[in-house]
């Protein structure tokens, strides 16, 4: 009796902030009879919030010897339940069941998850006008009292699917309830299995942070490295991955990398996608890993929806990784469907591509002609993409040029009343790389009221605009062309030449000079005496080794190229790269 009323006295003590006489008896699943006490049983521990030792509690659990007995009994008591859960549809549906039936602690995770998985697949504005019913509801209190009540006699799965759909349900992460789930899977880190882990660390990495997620969080760092070799599923090891981050010792992400070679032939398609980017959560650039995955997706383009395509490419970006097949795979899939996806779409994937430094030539010649044909259909901030990809891409048009030229230039000179003396500048710069010379956009521009209030940006919007008047005033200086009377000249930005302190790497220069002949690179070239150029290489058209083949096949009308690499402009302002 003694046993007992200890065990009592300490469950009561476990419950957090409890205000109720009669908890005991509210969510114990077996009737508590005092004569008969039910012996001790290990299996039955619970944990105690304010002790070091590990309580019984023999009146909450049965005994071992009685467990199959009662599994059966409780499976076919319960039965009914489970039944009328799984054919409810909403959470205010599964909200009434709860108020017409009695509900246990083993009950609790199965009603949460039931309600958020009938509402996920819904529309944002019904999952939204739902969840407002949901905390409406007078039972939902009553079932996060029952949760909070009978946390501490749940098992881990239990625990980690009950804190789970509460989050994604939205409840406060900050309310009690959520508070004491955090609370008890601190006492049972232990106890853990892959699964309940697997789910723990995916709804921590969605929780906001607070003293006892934050505790929680750094209780399962410090187990983490001991179950990587245990794991044995795919997911699970994403979500571990994912929720050591960045901050992760390089031995343990060496291990994280060892462990995904060894599991490399069970990642499936959508695994391969989700693995990318993992790595680039965690900063991992495991090239071995990387090759599977984008052969594994390159394979299989076509089964690649446009979210995960795209998150793909950011991942490579983050990386710094760069595989030629998969992106080739993903520009000729785009350039073949192009009819189905919209121009955001398709400008976001080359915005990608152009932070990859790849040129997907056939998409840009495709996309050419959707600009061509229907230039209304572009936003303003869509041209500015559009003008930024082309141009630093070096994108050859060929016969289509000037005709891609004269629709953008149109659309920007419509859009001239809305748009700021730095998006002026912007737009004037991209297409001065082109070789054109809008005169509207021009004579907008260098208007002095127009140049005073660009040259008077400060902090890093300043180092922007002066970059992109340097690229204007070289293009002017360059191409010379043949401007109006009207057109005021761009005012000299330069008084003296500095001399350039960075310089290419001696590889490098032996690299670009033995691809192109030790007379086709020029060191140190200083051009329109006033720009710094690191080197210049003048290929002739009969060994224009840098086009591909269908550029190479095209004439062009000079019959030298110049390719310059320049590591910044020196100017006596004193601006340096």
């Amino acid at each position: 009796m003694n046993v007992l009323k200890s065990g009592e006295q300490m469950l009561k003590r476990a419950i957090l902030s409890g205000r109720f006489s009669l908890v005991w008896t509210q969510y114990c699943p077996l009737p508590y009879k005092r004569p008969d006490p039910i012996p001790y049983c290990r299996n039955c521990t619970v944990p105690s919030f304010h002790q070091n030792s590990t309580r019984t509690l023999c009146s909450v659990l049965p005994s071992k010897d009685a467990a199959s007995d009662l599994s059966r009994s409780n499976e076919e008591e319960h039965a009914p339940f489970f039944k009328m859960l799984a054919e409810c549809r909403s959470p205010s549906d599964v909200l009434d069941l709860v108020d017409s039936r009695e509900v246990y602690h083993l009950h609790i995770s199965y009603c949460m998850s039931q309600m958020w998985k009938s509402i996920k697949k819904m529309s944002e504005d019904q999952r939204r006008c739902e969840i407002s019913l949901m905390l409406a509801h007078p039972s939902f209190q009553k079932l996060c009292h029952k949760a909070r009540v009978g946390a501490p006699c749940m098992s881990t799965s239990q625990l980690a699917y009950t804190l789970s759909s509460m989050v994604k349900l939205g409840v406060s992460q900050s309310s009690v309830v959520v508070q004491t789930l955090l609370r008890v899977m601190q006492e049972r880190l232990n106890q853990l299995d892959e699964k309940s882990l697997s789910i723990l660390c995916y709804t921590l990495k969605q929780m906001e942070s607070s003293k006892n997620s934050d505790a929680l969080t750094q209780g399962l760092k410090l187990i983490l490295p001991e179950w990587i070799p245990k794991i044995q599923n795919v997911i699970a090891l994403q979500n571990v991955m994912c929720l050591l981050g960045k901050d992760t010792p390089p031995v343990i992400k060496k291990n994280l990398q060892m462990k995904a070679l060894s599991m490399a032939d069970e990642f499936t398609l959508p695994n391969a996608q989700h693995m990318m980017r993992t790595l680039a959560t965690i900063d991992l650039h495991s090239k071995p890993l990387l090759d599977i995955f984008s052969k594994r997706i390159a394979e299989n383009i076509y089964g690649v929806p446009y979210p995960k395509m795209l998150m793909v490419l950011k991942s490579c970006r983050e990386l710094f990784y760069r595989n030629s097949n998969l992106l080739s795979s993903i520009s000729d899939y785009l350039a073949t469907t192009l009819s189905i996806w919209s121009n955001k779409q398709i400008i976001f994937f080359l915005l990608e591509f152009e932070a990859l430094c790849f040129n997907p030539v056939a998409l840009l010649d495709a996309f050419a002609e959707r600009v061509i044909q229907k230039p209304h259909s572009f936003a303003l901030k869509d041209l500015f993409s559009i003008l930024k990809i082309y141009s630093s891409l070096n994108h050859d048009l060929k016969e289509h040029k000037q005709e891609f030229l004269d629709g953008v230039t149109l659309m920007l000179e419509s859009y001239l009343p809305r748009m700021t003396s730095v998006q002026l500048l912007r737009a004037v710069s991209f297409l001065c790389v082109f070789g054109h010379f809008p005169q509207v956009l021009l004579k907008k521009l260098l208007q002095k009221e127009c140049l005073d209030e660009l040259l008077q940006r400060g902090g890093t919007e300043y180092i922007g605009v002066m970059n992109n008047l340097h690229k204007l005033d070289l293009c002017l200086r360059l191409d010379n062309p043949p401007l109006p009377p009207s057109v005021s000249p761009l005012p000299d930005l330069h008084n003296v030449l500095q001399p350039n302190e960075n310089r290419l790497h001696p590889r490098l220069i032996s690299a670009l000079k033995n691809l192109a002949g030790e007379d086709a690179v020029m060191e140190s070239v200083v051009e329109a005496n006033v720009y710094f150029i690191d080197a210049v290489i003048t290929l002739s058209e009969a060994k224009d080794i840098l086009s591909s083949p269908e550029e190479h096949s095209v004439t062009s009308q000079n019959s030298r190229r110049k390719i310059a690499s320049w590591i910044g402009a020196e100017w006596s302002s004193g601006l340096k790269r």
